[in-house]
């Protein structure tokens, strides 16, 4: 059965006498209203001598007054175009393709521009290659109307013009002696790898470093070890039977990400047929999620499991683990075999040692999942070089170090070695966006564009190709940094001319690859990596090391998060308030811990009377390095042992103060190395979180998730595994979806348009890309740590994480079967904290047709429109907050406050720049307005407005919301079910279509599709 399970968002959920989860199931809102606040305190109030009818007389003059003065609105003048630019409509988006590649994402987007201004980032659909638009990438646009984004090029911290930056650094490059070296992130550019080559010719002795603050070293050494090239193994999981990872997060930023767009194809059934995955694992990840079969283990116990699939494949050592680990690693084994050509083999371990074994299993398989004829060549680092360019440096070495795209300053594990080579150098220049932790430190700082200003060509893999173009003028007196090597090298060419000469030869037409962003070629660059020495990989070695790797107490492993990823936006206000898609806190890292080890290191997370969470301070050692008071966080599901903390916070240069939050792990970075034996001691203090898992909760109501399994999807019918609730009706059982279950009168929804939003369970990773780009396109506000942790968040969309008991449903319904009398769920639940089962699911406005909102509005603010959406009509609103109380998803927000243009509320929306990313076409609301999703109503009333000014139908595939065309994984199906040609239609016909909390009988325009899990023996 699909509802029998019991699902719990948080940990205290689990506690059945705990009051704080009755308290929140029952109140409408988590926190008392402040009334005394506004009316004063009660003793004041007591000895009031006002009479009942001078009360009324002042509300009367009040209300009047407040009349008056909204008649008059706010004035704002607008300068009119004395001449209109040429292509730009008012009114009107424009789109260009073009690439974001920071050196940690890289991706083929569209980018939506208003009026000249870009507001929106969208994936190109075009790119056969592309990385995908995660969650970072969306956001980006934000980062381009940073306010702390340098305004001009700075000598000794000091403004100066281009020109004299450009005469001083010309001089002092020509009479520096010692080594002048270029330290720059992951470009994958062939005509800046050109460029570097030309500007080396120019000076003597220049070296190019290139180093990636989350090093990839490992797989790129056992890569080009193996095949000869230095890049990253390309997997297509939409050709796989079966997946196993050891330790990689592939659905998030393992091996630069974008691996979710095709996992998800092979995950959806289709003819009784799916892929199984089975997880190897420390921390609780999106991928481990996502498994058929999770299995909970410490670092070093991964290298050995890694080890002994490795010798059951492939031959060799015999396994030394337990027999619990074997008897599971053979059974994997068995299934690797079974799958042929079909399974792959993927590992996260940051080994040499690891990568060259995963490469030659997958090699033994004959893996056709990985495609060695067109690797991944986004990462170039080499974690070696940097290291002998710290040690150059000390050395008095390196006579002019030139940094670009990087900040190592703050994200090298030996910082402080780093900054005192640093002031060994005689010339040292910054290419940077920002004055942050390195920049702050260089003699000369070359300020950069965003990349939404530049141009460039990036090369994704060996044949895919993506170019780059400005969609805005340069806002500020900044330059790319190629066109200050071709100033600094006497060219007078400017980059893009640069660019279109280094392809000339190599593409038919530059205008059709601008306009379509991408194209398949071969690189008119030869790289360094595929020009240096070979060396033979030893297997018998690597087998014997990593099956011997010594264990210790407490294992740790340094992740990033699919939010904030390696740090470069720590400055992005959506993206620090964007929950983490498993823990579910936003504007924090922490270290995730079992439970198992938290109550032996005496650490808590209690869940305080309106549902905050708290948590314990440790102190965390790795070597010489130690981080004081990193908060806890007790995560279901991981390993006992294994501890996780994210990268990428912690910052504190040329970021807001209100984002200057978590901790910076960097320093636990040792080696470049993700695994590290760690000491934990207990500090004092308690930390707040600002965690939503405990926010918006149903009511404990059933039927928010329904799921089966693959078996019992072919063999059972529909009824068995998705029913559809029935009610009584003249003492009989009918269905919730006959019309004589219903209270209302229908009418007619067949003329026009009816619109309707399915998603599918099993293709959701939980990556929240939706959630960003409902942000951007919907002018959604940003409301602080202290406003979330008061669950005041102001998300259209939330993706509600869920935890669940049991490997399979036989398995559950027999722990329910044998309970003893009078034990409840909490049995089963707790027993199932150290591995659960997880769901996500994305919750939005359902647009119900009989919505429960519309009848208790006392001004008519919530109304139902004839193609299916709820309406908000924000000047009618009068924040009663009636329609809150009554829905029964909580998908509704309040604004507490004025968020735009509020000091208090010192985000984007507070300053002119930032104000520039808002979305013309959506209304900015105000305080005390009720909000909530729209189903993008302005981009379906202008694809039908487009239509019927062309005079022709409106085609499936033109209907979208911003939710369902950030999803490049397909998991959210939009469009017109008044079109039976339509996909959606297909989805509202599959049989694995159920509605959220369908019983209620509200009758959403919003679907689901169960989710189906391929657990079979395992």
């Amino acid at each position: 059965m699909s509802s029998n399970k019991k699902y719990w968002k948080s940990v205290e959920e689990l506690n059945e006498n705990s009051p704080v989860v009755e308290k929140l199931r029952q109140n409408e809102f988590v926190e008392e209203i402040p009334t005394d606040k506004f009316l004063g305190d009660k003793d004041s109030l007591e000895s009031s001598a006002t009479s009942r009818r001078d009360f009324l007389k002042f509300v009367g003059f009040s209300t009047a007054a407040a009349s008056l003065a909204a008649c008059e609105g706010p004035v704002t003048k607008t300068i009119p175009y004395v001449v209109q630019p040429e292509r730009i409509v008012p009114g009107v988006a424009n789109y260009y393709a073009t690439t974001m590649a920071d050196g940690f994402d890289f991706a083929s987007v569209l980018v939506k521009t208003r009026e000249g201004r870009p507001i929106k980032i969208e994936s190109n659909k075009l790119a056969k290659a592309s990385l995908g638009a995660n969650a970072r990438v969306h956001a980006s646009v934000l980062s381009l109307y940073d306010n702390k984004r340098l305004k001009r090029p700075q000598i000794d911290g000091e403004d100066v013009s281009w020109e004299e930056l450009d005469r001083q650094v010309g001089g002092a490059l020509r009479s520096v002696g010692g080594q002048k070296v270029l330290l720059t992130s992951t470009m994958a550019s062939p005509s800046t790898s050109k460029l570097i080559n030309e500007f080396s010719a120019k000076y003597a002795n220049v070296k190019h470093v290139v180093y990636d603050a989350i090093s990839e070293d490992a797989a790129l050494d056992a890569y080009q070890m193996k095949y000869g090239t230095r890049a990253l193994a390309n997997y297509d999981f939409s050709k796989a039977g079966v997946i196993v990872s050891v330790g990689a997060d592939f659905l998030a930023d393992w091996q630069a990400g974008g691996n979710d767009v095709s996992y998800a194809k092979s995950r959806i059934p289709k003819n009784g047929k799916m892929s199984r995955h089975i997880q190897f694992e420390g921390n609780m990840t999106q991928t481990g999620a996502k498994a058929d079969k999770r299995v909970p283990v410490k670092p070093s116990q991964q290298k050995a499991v890694l080890a002994a699939i490795y010798g059951y494949i492939v031959g060799g050592a015999k396994s030394n683990l337990s027999p619990r680990l074997d008897d599971i690693v053979v059974k994997a084994v068995r299934q690797l075999r079974d799958a042929g050509s079909k399974a792959v083999v993927v590992s996260g371990i940051t080994d040499v040692n690891a990568q060259l074994l995963v490469l030659a299993i997958n090699d033994a398989l004959g893996s056709e999942v990985m495609d060695k004829s067109n690797p991944k060549l986004v990462r170039q680092g080499n974690a070696k070089q940097v290291q002998q360019l710290i040690k150059d440096m000390n050395a008095g070495n390196v006579g002019a170090l030139m940094v670009a795209g990087v900040n190592p300053a703050y994200s090298l594990p030996n910082v402080e070695a780093f900054k005192a080579g640093l002031r060994k150098v005689d010339v040292s220049i910054a290419f940077s966006m920002k004055k942050d932790e390195t920049a702050k430190l260089c003699k000369y700082i070359a300020a950069t564009s965003h990349y939404l200003e530049n141009w460039g060509d990036v090369q994704l893999t060996k044949k895919d190709f993506s170019l780059m173009q400005p969609t805005i003028r340069p806002l500020f007196d900044t330059r790319q940094f190629q066109d200050t090597l071709l100033k600094w090298s006497g060219s007078e060419t400017n980059y893009r001319d640069y660019i279109k000469q280094t392809w000339s030869g190599s593409i038919s037409s530059w205008n059709e690859a601008l306009h379509d962003g991408v194209f398949e070629a071969s690189s008119p660059v030869v790289s360094e990596e595929e020009l240096g020495a070979v060396a033979t990989p030893n297997y018998s070695t690597a087998l014997r090391d990593l099956a011997t790797s010594e264990e210790s107490e407490f294992e740790l492993t340094l992740y990033t998060k699919v939010g904030m990823g390696d740090g470069q936006q720590a400055n992005n206000p959506w993206l620090q308030e964007f929950p983490d898609p498993l823990t579910r806190v936003s504007w924090d890292n922490y270290l995730v811990i079992s439970k198992a080890d938290a109550d032996k290191l005496d650490l808590e997370n209690p869940t305080v009377s309106n549902g905050a969470l708290n948590g314990s301070y440790v102190n965390l050692k790795v070597g010489d390095n130690v981080v004081k008071n990193v908060p806890i966080l007790i995560q279901p599901g991981q390993a006992k042992g294994a501890v996780g903390l994210a990268l990428g916070y912690g910052k504190k240069e040329a970021v807001q103060k209100e984002m200057q939050v978590g901790v910076n792990a960097y320093p636990l970075y040792k080696d470049f190395n993700a695994f590290q034996n760690v000491t934990i001691e207990k500090a004092d203090g308690i930390h707040e979180f600002a965690c939503v898992q405990l926010q918006s909760t149903m009511a404990g109501r059933d039927d928010i998730v329904k799921e089966t399994t693959l078996e019992i999807f072919n063999t059972e019918d529909k009824h068995h595994w998705n029913p559809t609730p029935e009610v009584d009706y003249d003492h009989n059982e009918i269905s919730v979806r006959e019309e004589k279950a219903s209270l209302w009168n229908e009418f007619d929804r067949e003329i026009g348009h009816h619109f309707n939003l399915s998603i599918d369970l099993n293709a959701c990773t939980g990556c929240g890309a939706c959630v960003i780009a409902c942000h951007s396109e919907n002018n959604v506000p940003v409301v602080g740590k202290d406003e979330v942790r008061k669950f005041r968040d102001m998300h259209w969309l939330r993706v509600d994480r869920y935890y669940s008991s049991a490997d399979t449903f036989k398995q559950e319904q027999k722990d329910l079967e044998d309970l003893p009398a009078f034990e409840t769920y909490d049995k089963i639940e707790n027993a199932s904290y150290d591995n659960p089962e997880v769901a996500f699911q994305p919750v939005m406005c359902q647009h119900c047709n009989h919505a429960p909102c519309e009848t208790v509005c006392p001004v008519a603010a919530t109304s139902h429109g004839r193609q299916g959406q709820n309406h908000m009509a924000y000047n009618r609103c009068v924040g009663t907050r009636y329609c809150a109380n009554n829905c029964p998803y909580k998908v509704r927000r309040f604004n507490w406050f004025l968020y735009n243009e509020n000091e208090e509320f010192d985000y984007h929306m507070n300053n002119d720049l930032g104000r520039m990313v808002l979305n013309p076409d959506v209304t900015v609301r105000s305080r005390g307005v009720m909000e909530k999703c729209s189903m993008c109503i302005q981009i379906t009333q202008k694809t039908i407005l487009d239509a019927k000014r062309d005079g022709r139908v409106v085609g499936d595939d033109e209907f979208f919301t911003a939710c369902s065309r950030a999803c490049d994984q397909g998991a959210m199906t939009f469009g017109d079910i008044n079109n039976k040609n339509s996909e959606i239609v297909e989805k509202k016909n599959d049989e694995r279509m159920y509605h959220l909390l369908e019983s209620i009988g509200t009758k959403p325009n919003v679907m689901y599709q169960t989710l189906v899990k391929n657990t079979g023996d395992l």
